[in-house]
């Protein structure tokens, strides 16, 4: 082995033993959340609802539903999922924390309070997010370790890759007829191979998602350095009308502005900013439990004047990568298919430390035994050159 070849070597087994066991957690994780909406959609009724021919409730009614089961709470998230999905009021508060209030958007009734904390795959989402350790915290550990992680999957490839032609043709298969040892090698480097470059896509991915200085990185690559303005534009309420009176709640307004205007969206999601100059955002998006191709309104809290509107057409290739992080990254930009290929990826991810390290540990015993047949030889050399 060359010195080189020596160097990535010793990076990639010492980088691994750093990495190898947040690596493993996080694509396990991974893996399990892949399919957590068609899982939840199986287990739980109150994920659906019985289509009526009828407008949805507005949204300051489901909050005062939501709000009379929890006094003392606040509101500023409201979920439309879709026509057969119920609706979902975000409540806070100060006490109890955040639950989800599923309401039939058709009825105004409860179907269902649930406490994130509960959520299984709410909590396999914080374990792969930040290990259940402190936000802050956990999500530096994390991403350290996934970049970490892309820079063992690259020296795998070079100390992998074969120098002739001829080995090439069997480095791409597993030798499954051979001994374990053979059979955990070839999944190793085989899967690992395999895996590379889905594996790079989900971790930058992962990484835009928990780092500003990923996202803001993605944007200014895909757009070549040109900042869009209306695209960081802050717009704020005009507090002088905060005593103005109008005929409806602007968040009711604000939906049906975003339904005229986006006849096609199955999902939309309201935010109202209870701050002094907030304002009420209304996201309306293409299709259900799909976070791509979105149209974003922003109306004035006290007038419901429309602010601004930034349609998916208009947005720049970087705000439309950055938005098409989420389902890139849980493989459904490709529907189900895509979930099954980063199902896989994540899965070979997660073996990828287990493999490695049987690997090590045999040559390492496998060293051991050869040490005293080597000492051995030497004293028999010695004896025969008297």
């Amino acid at each position: 082995m060359t010195p080189f070849k020596k160097a990535i070597l010793f990076l990639h087994r010492w980088l691994g033993f750093i990495t190898g066991l947040v690596v493993f957690i996080v694509s396990i994780t991974g893996c399990i959340f892949c399919f957590q909406d068609e899982i939840q959609d199986a287990i739980h009724r109150y994920r659906k609802v019985e289509v009526q021919n009828k407008q949805y409730l507005a949204p300051s009614a489901l909050k005062q539903t939501a709000l009379k089961q929890h006094p003392g709470a606040k509101a500023n998230y409201i979920y439309y999922y879709g026509k057969d999905r119920p609706a979902a009021v975000l409540v806070n508060h100060p006490k109890t924390g955040f639950k989800y209030v599923y309401i039939n958007p058709y009825t105004g009734v409860i179907a269902h309070t649930e406490d994130p904390q509960s959520n299984f795959f709410i909590v396999v989402e914080y374990i792969h997010l930040y290990l259940l350790l402190p936000p802050k915290i956990g999500t530096l550990v994390v991403g350290i370790s996934v970049i970490i992680f892309v820079l063992i999957m690259i020296t795998g490839i070079v100390l992998w890759w074969p120098k002739r032609k001829t080995d090439r043709k069997r480095s791409f298969k597993i030798k499954w007829n051979g001994r374990w040892r053979r059979v955990n090698y070839d999944l190793h480097n085989v899967l690992g191979f395999y895996a590379t470059s889905i594996a790079i896509i989900l971790a930058i991915t992962g990484l835009s998602i928990a780092f500003d200085w990923v996202r803001n990185g993605i944007y200014n690559v895909a757009n070549l350095g040109t900042i869009h303005a209306s695209e960081k534009s802050i717009f704020k309420s005009d507090s002088l009308l905060k005593s103005a009176t109008i005929n409806k709640p602007v968040i009711d307004r604000a939906l049906l502005v975003a339904q005229s205007k986006s006849p096609a969206a199955e999902m939309f999601l309201i935010y109202d900013d209870d701050a002094i100059a907030g304002t009420v955002g209304v996201t309306a998006y293409a299709k259900t439990l799909h976070f791509y191709n979105s149209d974003s309104y922003t109306f004035d809290k006290y007038s419901g004047k429309l602010l601004q509107l930034l349609p998916h057409t208009k947005k720049s290739p970087g705000m439309k990568m950055n938005e098409m992080n989420y389902d890139i990254h849980v493989g459904q930009i490709l529907g189900f298919a895509g979930k099954i290929i980063a199902f896989l990826a994540s899965l070979i991810c997660a073996s990828l430390p287990i493999t490695g390290f049987i690997i090590w540990w045999g040559k390492r015993k496998k060293s051991k035994k050869n040490k005293p047949r080597q000492i051995v030889h030497r004293r028999l050399e010695k004896q025969l050159a008297r």
